[in-house]
């Protein structure tokens, strides 16, 4: 049977790094997980209390396709608590995950063919959901100047229909700062293109709090998710923001190409907004691994590292050790038994020479991850 041209996108490298440390394990070896960016814990003990008290009375039916209104008005007063901006829950969309609402975003915004621009490095499903989406990824080589991120000036003479930002970013831990973002804002405005910020790892900041592309402008698409830092990535629930006049466009295609996000994610995701002493907790942990890896790493020999401003990854310039970080992160699991992700996952031109650490983990499984690189690099 014939395949579609569209179905010929890469794989997400991170998940063939995960299937082969899930048959190390299956074949009695202990490993170290630093592959994939997520948490070790569980969802919050309150959110899945009230889950289980609400299975007790709900058939956990369909919702509207919107989402639950007291989730989207909660998540409406999120806004208010963290950046101070007053938000109408009406433009809240909640979402099967963040890769749903990027779905949505590409199907509302563009056209067969059309130029979005994208970060490099950056998140992979980016690049393969638009490729199936019959778009076309632009990758905008970033440069460590300016800290792996986009700036205004990368976008001339691009002709974009939209600009994908991340900040904090995935690999790199990176934030645009106020100006910084406005300005890419008003650049990409500039060409007429689309606005599209995914804010998946707000929440999990070190030095400062990150910036909402609302604190700035109401035109633009704001995706996040409850994966990161409500530690609910398999529960597959998310939610985007979009401007008054795109609620209803973007209605239309979620009742029709989701029906609603899960019901039961939905009510954990609701009581999990509340359980703040134990998200709290869980921001310890990252703050203590932070810590431990910008020490371990450069211990071990992963000299060229940069503090990530906030998510839980390190990423490292492994240039002067290989041309092959997808070669190189299997031998570290067969040798030292540790995961860790090729940067080709990231960046298809720089990525064989760079590798990402995840420190998402809890705080023994760090160290003891450390101390397996250190004792591999030795060798």
């Amino acid at each position: 049977m014939r395949n579609s041209s569209r179905s010929g996108v890469d794989p997400f490298i991170v998940m063939d790094v995960m299937e082969a440390a899930r048959k190390a394990e299956a074949a009695g070896r202990h490993i170290i997980h630093m592959e994939v960016g997520q948490p070790g814990t569980p969802a919050p003990e309150g959110a899945r209390a009230a889950l289980a008290a609400a299975m007790g009375e709900d058939a956990m039916g369909y919702t509207v396709s919107l989402g639950l209104p007291a989730l989207r008005a909660r998540i409406a007063r999120l806004y208010g608590e963290w950046y101070g901006v007053d938000l109408d829950p009406n433009r809240v969309v909640v979402t099967s995950g963040s890769s749903g609402a990027f779905i949505l975003a590409f199907t509302a915004l563009f056209d067969t063919g059309q130029r979005v621009g994208i970060g490099a490095p950056g998140y992979p499903s980016y690049r393969q959901i638009l490729r199936a989406l019959d778009l076309v990824p632009v990758d905008i080589e970033t440069r460590e100047a300016n800290r792996l991120q986009p700036v205004a000036a990368d976008l001339e003479g691009l002709d974009l229909s939209g600009l994908m930002v991340a900040s904090p970013a995935n690999p790199t831990g990176t934030m645009l700062g106020r100006e910084d973002m406005a300005a890419l804002m008003e650049a990409a405005a500039a060409q007429g293109a689309a606005f599209i910020s995914d804010e998946i790892y707000h929440g999990i900041e070190y030095e400062s709090k990150a910036v909402t592309a609302l604190e700035i402008s109401d035109e633009c698409y704001v995706i996040n998710s409850f994966s990161k830092y409500f530690s609910m990535t398999g529960w597959r629930v998310g939610w985007m923001v979009v401007p008054e006049d795109h609620v209803r466009v973007v209605e239309r295609l979620a009742q029709n190409l989701f029906i609603c996000p899960p019901h039961a994610s939905q009510v954990v995701a609701l009581a999990a907004m509340d359980c703040s002493e134990e998200l709290e907790a869980n921001m310890d942990v990252y703050r203590a691994n932070r810590q431990l890896m910008l020490d371990g790493l450069p211990a071990a020999g992963f000299d060229r590292i940069a503090p990530p401003d906030g998510a839980f990854y390190v990423y490292a310039d492994v240039s002067h050790l290989t041309d092959d970080s997808r070669g190189f992160a299997q031998e570290i699991l067969e040798k030292a038994g540790v995961a860790v992700t090729p940067g080709l996952d990231f960046d298809p031109a720089r990525g064989g020479g760079t590798l990402r650490f995840s420190y998402a983990r809890s705080t023994a499984d760090i160290a003891e991850g450390l101390r397996r690189l250190k004792a591999f690099m030795g060798r």
